[in-house]
């Protein structure tokens, strides 16, 4: 069964994904791996010889058009960046229950065939979801982890995104823009923070593709605390998805080792600080964080902003 509604959106949408992989500034390389899922497609590229990290995109989007917000990354580490099997993309077109653990077992799959035994991971909204996921099915497959604006922690009620529907259904009645963007800007808060790379992946997406609402389902917090993994959970304050209110708080409860940062005034769809950019380099990379006045380990807030010297695995 195809996630697309036709071979022509299918094409339109695979066309976009290589324009947009031509604008990377370094070579990338295509890598196939087989899964009991189904084949997963990955795009590798960055520093061949740095450290080794999984990054997922986000839903109904490609890791194509999430390269090209991760140039930050690419310095530092050697990026395995997936295609999230059922999703726009290359990977096989089989859709995974949200509701379940088989995206953490798909993903722990991935990791397995492309020869690591663990690995840093990196991924945002629904990306983030499954980082969650792979947490609780192969907790020990995770090296470090940074979730993005994350579901999987505590996902707010579906009633709280409901004022996204109308616009949306609007859009597939009459296909005219200003509907699209009437749809994301609730996720957006600002209209600037629709940039033309998320506006015409959305929009192809939601044109051409068969669009998952359903967002991972939130962890259990029994299973989750079964990995030790170092992790940083940035939430954004007005995320109409996943509350900063809720998530860095059931974060605090259910991580074993895990520090919270603040995205403050900002929703969903938000641009990240060159100074955020830089904690989240260091995080991964393991050797020092670097915290600003709302960033905390355990729900301690420091006052002042610090280097925090965190012991080398």
């Amino acid at each position: 069964m195809t996630i697309y509604k036709s071979e022509k959106g299918k094409k339109a949408i695979l066309a976009l994904y290589d324009k947009q992989l031509e604008r990377l500034t370094i070579p990338y390389f295509d890598k196939w791996v087989l899964t009991s899922f189904g084949e997963t497609h990955l795009i590798e590229t960055g520093n061949m010889s740095g450290i080794p990290l999984l990054v997922f995109h986000g839903g109904n989007a490609t890791t194509a058009y999430n390269l090209l917000a991760c140039g930050f990354l690419m310095e530092e580490f050697h990026i395995y960046a997936v295609d999230t099997i059922g999703h726009p993309g290359k990977s096989a077109e089989v859709s995974l229950s949200a509701k379940n653990y088989d995206y953490g077992k798909w993903a722990g799959e991935v990791i397995d065939a492309i020869g690591q035994q663990n690995i840093c991971c990196f991924g945002g909204s629904f990306g983030a979801g499954i980082i969650c996921k792979t947490m609780c099915a192969a907790p020990k497959k995770v090296k470090r982890a940074v979730l993005y604006v994350p579901s999987g922690i505590k996902n707010a009620p579906a009633i709280h995104s409901m004022n996204m529907m109308l616009p949306m259904i609007m859009y597939w009645v009459t296909q005219k823009d200003n509907w699209l963007k009437r749809c994301m800007l609730p996720m957006a808060v600002s209209e600037e923070n629709i940039t033309a790379d998320i506006y015409e992946t959305a929009k192809l997406s939601i044109r051409y593709a068969k669009v998952k609402a359903g967002m991972p389902s939130d962890v259990a917090g029994s299973l989750i605390r079964q990995c030790k993994a170092p992790t940083l959970v940035m939430a954004a304050e007005k995320d109409c998805l996943f509350p900063a209110k809720g998530v860095l708080a059931r974060a605090k409860k259910i991580l074993e080792n895990v520090t919270v940062y603040l995205l403050k005034g900002r929703g969903h769809m938000n641009s990240l600080t060159e100074q955020e950019k830089q904690m989240i380099v260091d995080f991964l990379k393991g050797d020092s964080v670097r915290r600003t006045s709302n960033a905390c380990s355990k729900g301690c807030f420091a006052k002042k902003f610090y280097v925090s010297r965190l012991i080398k695995e």
